[in-house]
Formats: structure tokens, C-alpha cells, sequence
């Protein structure tokens, strides 16, 4: 499992004082970067491996400024051309954001998805979320 801190941002906060919801998927990204360095290890688009096609994000509970939020992310399937990644966010002990992201393995220049070869998958495998 993978595990990144995030300090808020007084302009991640909204009116009402607490992080604007439009900010949890961006961090949930930011969770995923060493899954990114997998495929694209200089994290360079000219060989840009990874196509996002599905992302879903549970609110549970506020964020607010005044803490440093814990991104939680690991794998949770492995399939031929694709796989699912589990995302939470932490605050104060409390679970606020819970998603899930499918990113597919692209090959940009001829536009089709490729196989995840074995070497990666070993490695995605090896990044399993972990329940508390």
C-alpha cells in the first residue's frame, strides 16, 4: 500500500470551512503517482502508458484546513489490460473520502489498450490495499 500525505491548502477551503469536494479526486491522484512511475518511471508523456477511464469518489465525512490528511491507495484487481485502484482518505483518525480509479494500459500512438505484461503486474500486486 502506498501512503501520502497531503497538507491543506487555505485555497482548497470553501465558504462553508471545510475543503471544497473538488480537491479529494485530486488528491486521490496524487496517492497514485508511484503506481504512475510503474508504467512511465520518469513520469514522462512521451511514453505515457495509462489511460483513466472510470473514477468514483464516496464523500463520508468533512475535511477541514487545520490537519494533514493521509491518502491511502493500493491495488485492488488486476485484469488482462486494466486495473482498479482503492483510494481513502484519512483525517484525524476519521475516514472522509473512499473512491476507486480504472486505469487501462494504452498505447497512445496505435489508440488500442495492450496487456499488462507479467513484470508489472508483479509489481501492482505487490501494492495490494490493505483494510484497517
Amino acid at each position: 500500500m502506498i501512503f501520502t500525505k497531503i497538507v491543506p491548502r487555505v485555497s482548497e477551503t470553501d465558504g462553508v470551512g471545510h475543503i471544497n469536494n473538488v480537491f479529494v479526486p485530486i488528491w486521490f491522484e496524487a496517492g497514485r503517482r508511484e503506481i504512475f512511475r510503474i508504467f512511465s518511471p520518469k513520469l514522462d508523456f512521451i511514453n505515457w502508458k495509462l489511460a483513466l477511464v472510470k473514477v468514483t469518489v464516496e464523500y463520508v465525512d468533512q475535511l477541514y484546513l487545520a490537519e494533514d490528511v493521509d491518502v491511502k491507495t493500493g491495488i485492488e484487481k488486476v485484469g488482462t489490460s486494466s486495473f482498479t485502484i482503492k483510494e481513502e482518505i484519512h483525517q484525524t483518525n476519521r475516514i472522509c473520502a473512499k473512491g476507486q480509479a480504472i486505469y487501462v494500459n494504452y498505447n497512445f500512438r496505435d489508440k488500442k489498450s495492450e496487456p499488462i505484461s507479467n513484470e508489472i503486474r508483479n509489481r501492482l500486486e505487490s501494492i495490494k490495499f490493505v483494510e484497517d
